[in-house]
């Protein structure tokens, strides 16, 4: 499993989205972030002054925020220099981290990639599409564009899913097509929960009545919506598929 240390160039990225769209929503990102491991660092640069409004979304996601007063002589170079840095050293004392994923599109930040993979970290880039320099998005191991993560369409309300359930289920249904995103084309069930913790830390099966996660998966597969195998060495659930349609049923 991957530990992702995050850089948020916060004003890069608010001050490229289109207007007429709506707010930019770190969730959106961190949430993809979290099916490719686990994110032990989320920092964002900015003056804050300016952006008072978005500081409470960002400490609900757990993301510290560095003040970089805006100056005439400095202005926005001093935020991108601080990010660096800060890059730099972990990239140098944690040794753990084997992640580093830089939220902005300026072309500035291709040295610190460059950088960083001459260290032997993998480098996840994340930015706006039309403001995206090609050459920040093509040095990175991997680039997404915010764009389509905020374009992903949720998982749509299904028949016969208990009330109580259907949060659980949906994340359930969302963190699977994420794995298989990510090449685990046959999760095994312990990787399913460890993600869905990661997506969301309050999750817990015992919560909804399970006495195991297997039983869960069991639920959801005994309504028509997955596809089970068991694993021959552990003897553990491997989700298979997800169904589109429920399964119809003979009444006897």
């Amino acid at each position: 499993m991957q530990n992702l240390a995050v850089f948020i160039d916060y004003e890069n990225l608010a001050l490229a989205q289109p207007q007429g769209r709506s707010k930019f929503e770190i969730r959106r990102i961190l949430d993809r972030l979290v099916e490719k491991g686990k994110v032990v660092s989320k920092v964002a640069y900015c003056d804050w002054s300016r952006f008072r409004k978005q500081t409470s979304t960002l400490h609900e996601s757990g993301v510290a925020l560095v003040e970089i007063p805006h100056r005439a002589m400095t202005g926005k170079n001093s935020a991108d220099i601080r990010l660096v840095v800060d890059a730099m050293e972990m990239c140098h004392t944690k040794d753990h981290v084997d992640t580093f994923v830089i939220v902005s599109g300026d072309s500035d930040f291709s040295p610190l990639v460059s950088q960083l993979k001459a260290n032997g970290k993998t480098v996840i880039g994340v930015g706006m599409r039309e403001s995206t320099s090609e050459l920040l998005a093509e040095n990175c191991d991997e680039f997404l564009f915010y764009e389509d993560l905020v374009e992903t369409p949720k998982t749509t309300a299904r028949a016969g899913i208990p009330d109580d359930k259907k949060d659980a289920w949906a994340l359930l249904f969302e963190t699977v097509r994420a794995l298989q995103r990510e090449g685990h084309d046959r999760p095994q069930a312990s990787l399913v929960k460890d993600t869905m913790r990661r997506k969301r830390p309050s999750f817990s099966e015992t919560a909804l009545g399970y006495d195991a996660f297997s039983d869960l998966l069991e639920d959801v597969r005994d309504a028509g919506f997955l596809e089970l195998e068991e694993d021959p060495r552990s003897g553990t659930w491997v989700v298979t598929r997800i169904k589109r349609r429920r399964n119809r049923r003979s009444r006897s």
